[in-house]
């Protein structure tokens, strides 16, 4: 069985090649014809990576368990996170109707004040009588004014009782859309309390999964056994990104990676828990990135404008992704909760690539952050300012 990981990465390499990742330009608009080949290639890795799932002797069943546990616990958190925004937004909507109600209310009131003096001053004058008032007049500029004004009394009136009618319209209308946004935010709370069931099952599930898969690598020689494994692992898929994205065409205007060394921002705020380079343990193993702990569900924001190259969990990474910078540059995500970019999409320094998270195993929620040049580890350090 291990003998077929060769033959996984190569079949990889060829169908990263096939999407034709070295012949897009980072200004070129994606076309229908590279839509389907994006469609095609996340297909493709998916079905790879469940090749590999098969192909490796060291992908057992409890790396599977975990597997599914930390893939269905990210879409669970995502979800969730995506109806809270939802469910502000229709907050902020009914807010701004509601307020909107109470300022038409008060214009409605303000007129129906008027109107009732208006129909006072109408019913005076019509005691007197419009014809009366005019025949009682000798002066011609007399009648004339007196015209003029019972003209201007009459617009005026019509032009306010329209003004009443459009109000009465506009409060009837708000009225219903305060009624259809309260609907709305009670079908959303709905869901999210059934996510919030399914969302404790799903990190039961995987505390069992994490506790089994503890339990099966009991002494410390195994454990570092499969950390080792894990590089390995992790390595082989840099290889094989590697050699399919051979060219990563840029625009003229593009900073290249290697000139923004040492400005770019890190992909998250927080003090590192280990130091690039150092041993790991009591092992020979070294650090090969950075960790930097952090909240569950905290922002994790790309370092610099790029092309997502990997996009799902891969063992001892947990959720990973991965952005190909050009020039061989690529920076490395891991240990996320859920993964907000899908492979194929561009993005920009700063853009929202993924969430804080334990994936892959861990203990404790944070980020594990790596930068490569041809497939080496250089120290994130140096090419992130702070």
């Amino acid at each position: 069985m291990p003998g077929r990981r060769p033959a996984v990465w190569q079949f990889l390499a060829a169908i990263l090649m096939l999407a034709g990742f070295s012949r897009i330009s980072l200004a070129q608009s994606d076309t229908e014809k590279t839509r389907a080949q994006l469609q095609q290639l996340q297909s493709d890795i998916k079905r790879i990576n469940r090749e590999i799932s098969s192909a490796s002797a060291h992908k057992n069943t409890l790396q599977q368990q975990l597997r599914q546990a930390d893939i269905q616990l990210g879409k669970l958190k995502r979800g969730m996170a995506d109806n809270q925004r939802a469910m502000a937004a229709s907050t902020r909507e009914l807010s701004i109707l509601e307020k909107q109600y109470a300022e038409l209310e008060l214009a409605r009131n303000q007129q129906q004040a008027r109107i009732g003096i208006e129909l006072k001053t109408a019913w005076q004058m019509g005691q007197q009588g419009q014809v009366k008032v005019l025949l009682n007049q000798e002066s011609p500029h007399t009648v004339a004014r007196i015209m003029g004004y019972y003209r201007y009394f009459f617009a005026a009136r019509n032009e306010l009782l329209g003004q009443y009618r459009e109000t009465l319209r506009q409060l009837e209308g708000l009225k219903q859309r305060i009624a259809d946004t309260l609907t709305q935010l009670e079908v959303q709370r709905h869901t999210l309390d059934k996510q919030r069931i399914n969302l404790a099952k799903a990190q039961t599930n995987r505390e069992l999964a994490v506790a089994n898969l503890s339990a099966n690598i009991s002494s410390k020689g195994e454990q570092l056994k499969q950390k080792e494994q894990d590089r390995k692992e992790l390595e082989s898929l840099v290889r094989a990104i590697e050699e399919a994205v051979v060219t990563l065409q840029v625009p003229d205007n593009y900073q290249a990676f290697k000139g923004a060394r040492g400005k770019m921002p890190w992909p998250l705020k927080g003090k590192p828990s280990n130091r690039f380079g150092r041993s790991r343990n009591e092992g020979k193993m070294r650090w090969q990135g950075i960790t930097i702990p952090a909240k569950e569900g905290a922002t994790v924001r790309a370092i610099h404008h790029g092309r997502v190259v990997y996009s799902d969990w891969l063992r001892g990474s947990g959720l990973l992704l991965i952005i190909d910078h050009g020039d061989g540059y690529m920076s490395l995500y891991a240990h996320n909760q859920s993964l907000l970019r899908e492979v194929g999409e561009w993005v920009s320094a700063g853009t929202p690539i993924s969430t804080v998270g334990s994936s892959g195993g861990q203990d404790r929620a944070g980020l594990y952050f790596e930068i490569r040049h041809q497939g080496k580890p250089t120290n994130p350090a140096k090419w992130c300012k702070g």
